[in-house]
């Protein structure tokens, strides 16, 4: 017996590990690892949240399959109708839900790298013909191959982000317009667009578009701005028109209780949690002023919460092993579209300067570095 033969080549995903395994690695302990390498909220949850789950009474007994209470809370807190709203374990869990319902063999799907990487990685599960269409220089969308390729291959499903995975930058309305004006579904993943907020008023993001836009899903999740990674909470805003056969197949039980009275007690504690917010956000200038400083790095401005750099005279990977030895851990890249890049989550002060101190002690100059400086790990 084996598997089916479409999985011989399949590309895993590359996931990231948490702090018992890396402390176990690295032989550091995990209260002495900085963790700048998945764009996690190192603030952590709200007080309210992590009361609610030291007094949870019922996990013996299955979640509510429709999630009525978190949706509720989600109503009040987005200005949606309950009736448009879908929660999943994760934003991660509605994409793939997405393309089980829209997409046949071979069927067509866009997105633009790079990107995150479970749009791929789900589109090739769900067995469609998965097109990439790369960004620009700027990260930007190269819109006249969109508007080409959409003609030719007729996708059912596109992914956007705003912001973007792995620079950070904002969609524009000229580029959402035109992709929005094409008669195909439009997936909007807004995970980071808490932070593209200026402070506390109005929201950037487009969810409220759902209503008016048949053609358009909105994801959001509670991974970043809510400090509920580990819970794995997201929730999407659909069309009317898919949520009958969305409501149909997904798994009966797919939030599990933990995470929906952790996310309601963070709607309920949202001005703690945009406080943090708006400090990542300061932090994040802070960290980008200081990263210009670094000379083999050219970081990227960010309205998410991370910053992504070139690194130049030296290697990505050396870079990232030098780091980690000091038990400072950051995502790097070594792609076609991005060769030579790392990533780094915006954290509190203290792993700014831990980190900054790390990069100015790396031993570099210009034309005279040697790959065996490094060791990568």
């Amino acid at each position: 017996m084996k598997p089916i033969s479409r999985f011989d080549d399949f590309p895993a995903y590359t996931p990231i590990e948490p702090y018992d395994v890396l402390s176990a690695r690295l032989g550091i302990p995990a209260d002495q690892i900085v963790k700048l390498d998945a764009n996690e909220n190192l603030y952590g949850p709200s007080p309210k949240a992590i009361q609610t789950l030291s007094s949870l009474d019922d996990t013996h007994i299955y979640p509510d399959p429709e999630s009525r209470a978190l949706r509720g809370a989600l109503a009040g807190y987005t200005g949606l109708p309950v009736k448009n709203l879908l929660a999943g374990a994760g934003a991660d869990e509605l994409i793939d839900l997405i393309l089980r319902v829209m997409i046949g063999e071979g069927e067509a799907v866009l997105s633009f790298p790079p990107t995150f990487g479970m749009y791929a990685f789900d589109a090739r599960l769900n067995g469609a013909k998965l097109i990439e269409i790369p960004r620009r220089d700027d990260f930007s969308l190269d819109l006249a191959a969109v508007l080409k390729l959409a003609e030719t291959f007729h996708p059912k499903v596109i992914f956007l982000t705003s912001p973007n995975n792995p620079d950070g930058r904002m969609i524009t309305e000229d580029e959402f317009e035109a992709i929005l004006s094409l008669p195909v579904l439009v997936v909007l993943d807004e995970a980071y667009i808490e932070f593209s907020d200026s402070g506390l008023g109005k929201s950037n993001s487009r969810i409220g578009e759902v209503l008016r836009r048949e053609n358009l899903v909105v994801l959001r999740t509670f991974s970043k701005w809510a400090g509920l990674a580990g819970l794995r909470i997201g929730f999407g805003a659909f069309p009317e028109w898919m949520l009958p056969v969305l409501w149909k197949v997904k798994q009966p039980y797919n939030v599990n209780t933990a995470a929906s009275h952790a996310a309601i007690a963070s709607i309920a504690d949202q001005d703690y949690l945009k406080a943090n917010v708006a400090r990542i956000i300061t932090e994040r200038q802070r960290l980008l002023t200081a990263l210009q400083k670094i000379p083999f790095l050219t970081p990227f401005p960010s309205r998410a919460n991370f910053i992504l750099c070139k690194v130049t005279g030296l290697s990505a990977k050396a870079l990232q092993g030098e780091l980690m030895k000091q038990g400072i851990l950051v995502r790097y890249y070594d792609t076609d579209l991005l060769h030579d890049y790392i990533r780094i989550s915006v954290g509190r002060p203290q792993d700014t300067d831990q980190l900054v101190e790390a990069l100015q002690n790396v031993s570099w100059e210009k034309g005279e570095y040697h790959e065996n400086r490094f060791c990568s790990v």
